[in-house]
């Protein structure tokens, strides 16, 4: 079983209430178990919402607002969902397409705290908690490369 971004999929969940629908993530799923996540809707956080990035080991919003126990909700959530479906499916854990550059799903490269689209090395909180699992962790932009 793998793990998707809703986003990625079309759900409306992104920061601006829009998705990041990605056509090669939607065909990678075909034919296999998944389990949709979105970390940030999952913790409670509206949709949309201001924009939030890492700044000093803190995840805050473009407005200031350190929202870092609610994307650390959203990914504690996140993860448990996903091992309930595996338990369910009675599959592994084989990996996860989350959506590149994101505090919560990032990996390899969040954005820098600046708002500015500027990038630096890290992951979020959820790939974190995945990774930390040993479960194998890719961006929509590596699944053209084929990653999995």
């Amino acid at each position: 079983m793998y793990v998707i971004s809703g986003c990625l999929l079309g759900h409306n969940c992104k920061y601006n209430g829009g998705n990041n629908r990605n056509e090669a993530v939607i065909e990678f799923c075909k034919g296999r178990s998944f389990c949709v996540v979105c970390p940030e809707a999952l913790s409670g956080l509206p949709v949309p919402r201001p924009p939030a990035e890492y700044i000093g080991g803190h995840i805050v919003d473009k407005e200031g607002s350190d929202v870092t126990k609610a994307f650390e909700k959203g990914a504690q959530i996140s993860l448990e969902k996903a091992i309930k479906e595996a338990e369910k499916l009675g599959e592994p854990i084989d990996g996860a397409i989350l959506k590149a550059n994101s505090p919560s799903c990032g990996s390899g490269q969040i954005y820098d705290g600046t708002f500015t689209g500027t990038l630096t090395a890290g992951y979020g909180c959820f790939a974190g908690k995945l990774r930390d699992r040993g479960i194998k962790v890719i961006s929509e932009k590596e699944i053209m490369d084929g990653k999995f």
